[in-house]
């Protein structure tokens, strides 16, 4: 349940740091396009398309991993990402150079939480996939609040765990397994959002099955 006070709620059972996020996405850099980046396909260009409809130029990616979604942006935006893992971003860096992707300027290794990036610095943040692998996903709302201009916009595409019913208990099953995994199965909204945050912002479930969810969030 969401405290009374409408503060988000305190974060799943296991916790996982930054070396813990390094190791995983280490194992998984290799493999990662050809397992979790099918099933995650329809998610990541549903949030792609929604930063390709807002207003302003400058993009932060968030979570960049190893590129995947680089290649769908539109050319006008100009994009930076940013991810822990060196193995992925070395991925990334291979893809936009052997793709000629010119719209992304830069590729850095940097904590999602800790920006060395000026305030108002992106007109629109997305953030694919990484909200239930940050240790402190509240810090990262603050920080891509900072970040972002007032008035822009803050996206995110995550799985986010059910409030209730069977996949519910399967999700807090997996919880002990976080750190093999390098994600939170039982990773809810409210572990992330306040209230005021979810009153002002639009979720919409995502294929395939309403696996992840798309949350857009205006930087008021």
């Amino acid at each position: 349940m969401r405290d009374v006070s409408g503060a988000a709620l305190e974060g799943p059972r296991a916790k996982l740091d930054a070396d813990t996020i390094r190791a995983a996405y280490s194992r998984y850099a290799k493999s990662y396009d050809s397992w979790f980046g099918l099933i995650s396909r329809q998610a990541r260009r549903a949030a792609v398309a929604a930063v390709n409809d807002t207003p302003g130029a400058k993009v932060l990616e968030v979570g960049v991993g190893t590129g995947l979604a680089l290649p769908l942006y539109a050319a006008k935006k100009q994009i930076t990402g940013i991810d822990l893992s060196r193995d992925m971003l070395a991925i990334a860096r291979e893809r936009a150079a052997g793709l000629g992707l010119h719209h992304v300027e830069a590729l850095l290794e940097m904590d999602a939480q800790a920006t060395s990036f000026e305030d108002g610095s992106f007109d629109v943040a997305v953030a694919m996939f990484v909200a239930s692998v940050v240790p402190d996903p509240q810090a990262l709302v603050r920080e891509l609040r900072r970040v972002v201009k007032p008035g822009g916009k803050i996206l995110f595409v995550n799985h986010f765990a059910r409030e209730s019913g069977p996949v519910w208990w399967v999700e807090r099953a997996m919880a002990g397994a976080s750190g093999l995994l390098g994600w939170h199965p039982d990773f809810r909204l409210g572990h992330m959002f306040t209230g005021a945050d979810l009153a002002a912002a639009t979720v919409r479930n995502m294929a395939p099955l309403g696996l992840f969810r798309l949350v857009e969030l205006p930087n008021g």
